[in-house]
């Protein structure tokens, strides 16, 4: 599984909350991280992700504590929850030292290059790129709940332009950064 493909409890949220309704797109997006960890821990040679653990976490949390405190929130509450704590998991696998991409580019790459500083070094890279984008989206989250005037265009542009850039780069580093020759690896 690829690491854009970790990215679809989110996507799913956000097409379920559209046509049911918040505590629905939450927990659809609970279900789909779900399906996407018993995936891993159901295949061969797999082992469940940092993004996936926090994904599954962080919307499995988020519809228990709205269906136990029985508040209406706003879509922009929840979007500012959701890519909050998208972020949070993003920093927090590279504070523990495990950048969440490395576990999708060790599935890609030969197990001789997964100790090499180059291979280490490109996926704090790209969970710093993917951190970078989150920022983005919060930013444009903090903006769309405190400046009512802004139009919404504003932060779905920034939304659509933060991961298409984020997206493109994680393909794009490190076909593009060898030491000696020796490839790093891709999360893509």
């Amino acid at each position: 599984m690829n690491l854009l493909l970790a990215f679809s409890p989110f996507i799913v949220f956000v097409v379920i909350e559209r046509l049911a309704g918040i505590p629905a797109g939450l927990a659809a997006g609970a279900l789909v991280s779900a399906g996407l960890l018993m995936h891993d821990l159901l295949a061969p040679g797999r082992t469940p992700k940092i993004l996936e653990i926090g994904t599954f976490c962080l919307f499995g949390g988020l519809t228990l504590l709205q269906l136990a405190i029985g508040e209406q929130w706003s879509i922009a509450d929840v979007r500012l929850r959701v890519d909050a704590g998208l972020l949070l998991i993003v920093l927090l696998s590279m504070v523990l030292r495990r950048p969440f991409s490395l576990q999708y580019a060790r599935e890609r790459v030969e197990r001789g290059h997964w100790d090499s500083p180059g291979f280490m070094r490109v996926n704090y890279v790209i969970s710093a790129a993917w951190a970078i984008a989150f920022g983005v989206l919060v930013l444009a989250d903090v903006l769309l709940a405190f400046v009512p005037a802004l139009p919404h265009a504003v932060g779905i542009g920034a939304t659509v332009v933060a991961l298409a850039a984020a997206a493109w780069f994680t393909g794009w580093y490190p076909e593009h950064h060898h030491v000696s020759g020796q490839p790093h690896g891709s999360a893509g």
